[in-house]
């Protein structure tokens, strides 16, 4: 299929930077998100590589060779957009068969082709009606059909589940990363959604502000963020963040609680002490190496309680296993497990990640 290479790419609207010299490489076959908050450039980037953006700067590789300057036609590149981008006066069929028609491809061959990307995608039942008449979900497989019938060696979507429901957006998701690993094909997928991105990528991307923050698997980025941002993007609910003041040997985040500070670190002043809502754990009476907040709400799913909690001005977010009996104001034990923490210097980089 295709790898897709950004070296020093960037993009500039006059005076201002929107892309800030990215470089990353997706290897062939590898399902690639690029994610970050609004604004940070990511589908700016998306449509760089499509075409359909003028690179200010850099290079942009197609399985080594340079497309920056080739037009959208000729970079065997299909795209999938966030309003699927149907023909509403074409049936599913004659939109999925568009392409192929003005590529001059033979009328049985498009008809196969249509028809077994169709079969594949669960469409054959609606080839005859219009975009009209389908749900959010059946446009989106049809948007991607659109794609897979011209066998591009690149896949780019850009946020296609964003105009779904909560629950059709998790079954399409699983059903486009089914497809992807199916057909092999090179995949670069854009969304703000960091949970899309945790279960659907290969490899993240995270984008701030048009720069590239940290690239690695899904655990890789969950287990040793680069920095504060990264550790508090990726992971729902996010990361506690406490500011706490080095004395010593030790990390002082209440005026009665301290952690002990890892061997070797050597910093002064204040660092912030990270953990995630599910390494910490509850309990309704003082216990060893445990502190005491009070329970401001709880959360419960069925399947696991999350418990919002304060202590002075820091607010911070448990989630359990347990189904908690606890009453807003009333005090509560936590307990966080050392060994799963993260520090963070006060420019937001990662002074040690506590080894497990």
């Amino acid at each position: 299929m295709g790898s897709v290479r950004l070296q020093g790419v960037r993009k500039s609207f006059g005076a201002v930077d929107i892309i800030k010299g990215v470089n990353v490489t997706i290897a062939d076959g590898e399902f690639a998100v690029l994610v970050g908050p609004s604004g940070c450039g990511k589908s700016t980037l998306l449509r760089m590589v499509a075409g359909l953006e003028d690179v200010s700067g850099g290079e942009i590789l197609l399985d080594d060779e340079a497309i920056t300057h080739v037009p959208p036609k000729d970079r065997d590149i299909a795209m999938v957009f966030q309003n699927y981008a149907l023909y509403p006066h074409f049936t599913v069929e004659k939109n999925m068969a568009f392409s192929l028609k003005l590529a001059g491809m033979a009328k049985d061959d498009i008809t196969r082709i249509v028809h077994s990307a169709a079969e594949s995608l669960g469409l054959t039942d609606y080839l005859h009606r219009y975009p009209k008449e389908l749900s959010g979900g059946q446009r989106q497989r049809v948007a991607t059909g659109r794609a897979i019938v011209r066998n591009p060696k690149v896949f780019l979507f850009d946020e296609p589940l964003s105009n779904l429901d909560a629950k059709l957006r998790v079954q399409m998701r699983s059903e486009i990363r089914e497809l992807q690993k199916r057909l092999g094909v090179t995949t670069i997928y854009v969304t703000h959604d960091q949970i899309e991105a945790m279960t659907m990528a290969d490899r993240i991307v995270v984008l701030r502000a048009g720069e590239v923050e940290q690239v690695g698997t899904p655990l890789e980025l969950y287990d040793h963020p680069a920095n504060a941002f990264v550790a508090t993007f990726i992971g729902s609910p996010a990361m506690n963040m406490l500011v706490g003041t080095v004395e010593g040997d030790q990390l002082r985040l209440f005026p009665d609680y301290a952690v002990p500070m890892p061997a070797g670190i050597g910093a002064t002043g204040t660092l912030t002490f990270g953990l995630r809502p599910d390494h910490i754990g509850v309990a309704t009476q003082t216990s060893p190496g445990a502190f005491a907040a009070t329970v401001a709400s709880l959360e419960a799913t069925g399947s696991e309680t999350m418990l919002f909690a304060t202590r002075g001005d820091q607010r911070l977010t448990v989630v359990t296993k347990d189904r908690l009996a606890l009453t807003s104001g009333t005090t509560v034990w936590l307990t966080p497990d050392l060994t799963r923490s993260h520090l963070f210097a006060a420019d937001g980089t990662t002074v040690k990640k506590v080894a497990t």
